[in-house]
């Protein structure tokens, strides 16, 4: 086994963000683009000598090759361990866990999240810091810069690891530990759920459907949900992870999961229906012919976690994305608690979790977590639902309906408009940006504009400011429109348009969702000209 060091041009991409670096698999694919950033990576945060890292990933295309790739970059390197889920599968959250678990130095996850997989589709690779979370702009930001000066990166010529062999290996110098990727995770939920009273909720007769998605989810619900729970044979479904995920969207949504969405709004629907993403760090949950929203899931969750014997205690805090609806912040001033908005990012949670400001956090986009990790986590979101039935001795309709009728109703839904030009969006953008101090006072399709921004984030924490996080438009009828450009897309631009309209306690909360949100829409669009600008009438996905 020899080390080189491969002389090589400097590959400027796109700057990574909270989610990494995302491209086209292909992209990775090409010679020395992979070697290029996982070298970047490591010059950025003072070189690797010595150090422990975690890797894994959500099993897509090319992701146990590129492992083999970084692994042996790590040994040249000089890296001293690396953690590694078995045949290269770690859900996200599971590799935060194994991070903090550890103490390690940081972990590389492979990941395009809920983007399809495949050899024409996507394909993703982030650092994540030794608290566990996504890496924050200071060192992302030195990722970048590094691969626009790097002139050569170092890797050992050496036959590839058995990935598919749990126990302990040595590559040159380097010690690498694949471990079940299941086993760590399983053991942190059963310290938070109550997997006893879970456990008589399936044996009462109680049923559920999960759809995996043919993504990483698909083992880690299998081992807990019918392996630990005692949930019938069956109830997880597309559970084995494939490298396209089965040709599908591993974006769990009402479109991107419409099979599990026609069962749940049948007369055959089990009592509880949920699902996962790519790398499973999402989650979607529908009761029995009722859809759930992201914005209503983290309130109920906030509302119910002190039921679960890991918030027993009650909860410091609960932090939302600004484009997430404020149901959670009605349940925050009723508890008592800190309540926060932050740019769309968990690295903005990470930062109060640490703080001890939060402990339950959310995004509009299906991410729900909590302080037990520094990433959203799916299972655990489906699982707090889930222990929550359980102690209640409810429905999730009837969970749900109860909410609503405490808190009120915030109707709530989001317009993504995918793949568009770029220079359409950005367009767009700049001339909301350019009217926005014109708006107040004014009226569109019937709504009058209360207040209207460009949102800025202070940190709190650490004094960071976020700038140009989303157009907010403020309507007085306690209504709101929020326009986003997407940086999870590897194909043009995806505009996102969120919507919300509060109905207080004592009004009618059972109205249809888009029916509710009409004239909100109708005024966004008139003020956007999103229609003539984009060539759009509708948007291409709607949750």
């Amino acid at each position: 086994m020899t080390i080189d060091v491969v002389s090589t041009n400097p590959i400027e991409g796109q700057k990574p963000g909270t989610s990494g670096l995302r491209k086209k698999t292909r992209v990775f694919m090409e010679p020395n683009y992979l070697e290029n950033f996982v070298q970047s990576i490591f010059n950025a945060i003072g070189g690797a000598e010595g150090k422990t890292f975690v890797v894994g990933g959500d099993g897509r295309y090319f992701n146990k090759q590129a492992i083999q790739t970084i692994l042996k970059m790590a040994v040249a390197n000089g890296v001293a361990r690396t953690i590694v889920g078995r045949n290269g599968l770690l859900s996200t959250p599971a590799a935060s866990h194994l991070i903090r678990l550890n103490n390690t130095d940081g972990g590389l996850i492979l990941s395009a999240s809920h983007n399809p997989g495949g050899v024409d589709e996507d394909f993703g690779l982030k650092f994540n810091t030794p608290n566990g979370g996504p890496a924050p702009e200071s060192v992302t930001d030195a990722m970048f810069e590094q691969t626009k000066k790097l002139q050569s990166y170092s890797i050992m010529s050496a036959p590839d690891v058995a990935l598919e062999t749990i126990g302990r290996q040595a590559l040159g110098a380097m010690q690498i530990d694949i471990v079940d990727p299941v086993l760590d995770y399983q053991a942190l939920m059963q310290q938070l759920f109550d997997f006893d009273k879970i456990r008589a909720l399936f044996a009462s007769g109680f049923t559920m459907r999960f759809d995996a998605m043919h993504a990483v989810t698909g083992p880690y619900a299998s081992a807990i949900l019918e392996g630990e729970l005692g949930a019938p044979d069956g109830t997880v479904v597309n559970s084995v992870p494939l490298e396209d995920f089965g040709g599908g969207h591993p974006d769990p949504n009402p479109v991107w999961a419409k099979s599990l969405m026609d069962l749940m709004m049948s007369d055959a629907a089990p009592d509880f229906g949920a699902a996962s993403d790519g790398d499973g760090d999402r989650n979607m949950v529908v009761a029995r012919g009722v859809y759930i929203t992201p914005s209503d899931s983290l309130a109920v969750l906030a509302a119910n976690a002190h039921l679960a014997p890991g918030y027993k205690s009650g909860l410091k805090g609960v932090a939302r994305s600004m484009p997430t609806s404020a149901a959670s912040d009605r349940v925050a001033e009723k508890l008592g608690i800190g309540s926060y908005e932050t740019p769309t990012g968990w690295k903005f949670f990470g930062n109060l979790l640490d703080a001890g400001m939060a402990t339950i956090c959310g995004e509009e986009s299906a991410g729900t977590g909590s302080d037990h990790v520094r990433e959203k986590d799916g299972l655990w979101a489906i699982l707090l639902w889930l222990n929550t039935i359980a102690e209640r001795q409810l429905s999730a309709a009837e969970i749900l309906h109860d909410h609503w009728s405490t808190y009120g109703r915030d109707y709530y839904s989001r317009h993504d408009y995918e793949a568009v030009p770029a220079d359409a969006a950005a367009g767009l953008m700049k001339a909301l940006q350019s009217k926005l101090a014109d708006l107040p006072g004014k009226s569109f399709a019937g709504q009058t504009v209360k207040q209207a921004d460009e949102f800025s984030y202070h940190d709190p924490v650490d004094g960071s400011v976020s700038e140009n996080q989303g157009v907010r438009i403020v309507f007085e009828n306690a209504a709101r429109a929020v326009f986003r450009l997407s940086g999870t897309g590897t194909e043009g631009a995806t505009l996102r348009l969120y919507l919300e309209q509060y109905a207080p306690r004592g009004t009618d909360h059972l109205k249809d969702t888009q029916i509710a949100l009409q004239s909100v829409k109708d005024a966004a669009v008139e003020i956007s000209g999103l229609e003539a600008r984009l060539g759009r009438t509708e948007p291409d996905v709607m949750t």
